[in-house]
């Protein structure tokens, strides 16, 4: 017989499994929506932070997708959508999801973004939730990289592992900007620094996607400002299942601050020389960043 707590382990192993399949078949779902609408004429809808954040309509009809079947298939779950859409949970477990990570991407048809979905237990905070399980969809190239807490991460059926650690100067790493012109420039400062100590630095406009690259093997490294927490929930588990770390700035909890992600020496490497930069500021402390945005 299985002790009670072996089997408080197996009900959650197979709980984690179901999430991280109903993921699948809606980042499927929402991927088919977003082929399909980008084969017309995209126009933006409305912006956010600033005139260059925008947001086109098929962002929102995927996130009213996402939203409905979660209805239908998990009805008590909560739900925080990067276009607006919310919903309290009544049972501990939230679904953070990034209709379009990359829009400006998708927007002038670079055939790189991603749906985004995780399913969070607890407070449904960056630093604060347990991301149980993840999925980063890329629909035009039909990349499915997914993972669910305790069971690996995958890229399709193949299990990744991520890479070994090169020297520093050898090592790819991935960032991206802030919508805000202020942060923009303080970024620009801390990378002007670190690009010369890498291989060399991507820049590719999708977090989702970083995150699983780094998980894959693809990109060595990934540190990134002033995210939003559908950017990187998936992306998350994604990472640490492959052996990976995911960490915040200085003290601070991975998220909106910043976040790193990769192999754990190489991460410790980056954190000092951040530091040495003093590229781990608040972000409060640093004059016209946009809180708001």
């Amino acid at each position: 017989w299985l002790s009670l707590r072996g089997f408080e382990s197996l009900t959650r192993h197979k709980m984690v499994a179901e999430m991280k399949n109903i993921a699948i078949q809606l980042a499927r779902e929402a991927g088919e929506l977003i082929v399909a609408g980008r084969a017309g004429d995209v126009e933006v809808a409305n912006t956010k932070s600033s005139s260059v954040d925008i947001v086109t309509a098929v962002d929102k009809a995927s996130e009213e997708l996402l939203f409905s079947r979660l209805e239908e298939l998990r009805p008590g779950d909560g739900f925080l959508g990067e276009e607006g859409r919310t919903k309290e949970s009544t049972t501990g477990i939230t679904w953070v999801v990034d209709p379009i990570d990359g829009t400006v991407n998708f927007f002038y048809n670079i055939p790189h973004y991603a749906v985004s979905i995780a399913a969070v237990s607890g407070d449904p905070t960056p630093g604060s939730w347990q991301v149980e399980a993840g999925v980063v969809y890329n629909p035009v190239s039909k990349e499915m990289f997914s993972a669910a807490r305790g069971g690996g991460s995958f890229l399709g059926d193949t299990k990744l592992q991520i890479s070994s650690p090169p020297t520093l100067n050898q090592a790819l790493l991935a960032t991206g900007f802030s919508y805000s012109q202020a942060m923009r420039k303080e970024q620009a400062r801390v990378m002007l620094e670190l690009l010369p100590q890498f291989r060399d630095i991507r820049r590719q406009g999708t977090a989702s996607l970083d995150l699983a690259y780094v998980a894959s093997g693809r990109i060595d490294l990934y540190f990134e400002r002033t995210l939003m927490p559908w950017d990187h929930a998936a992306g998350e588990v994604i990472v640490t299942e492959a052996g990976g770390v995911i960490e915040g700035l200085a003290d601070m909890p991975p998220g909106r601050e910043g976040i790193l992600a990769g192999h754990p020496d190489l991460v410790a490497l980056l954190q000092q020389k951040i530091r040495l930069l003093e590229g781990d500021r608040p972000l409060a402390e640093i004059p016209g960043w946009g809180l708001d945005s």
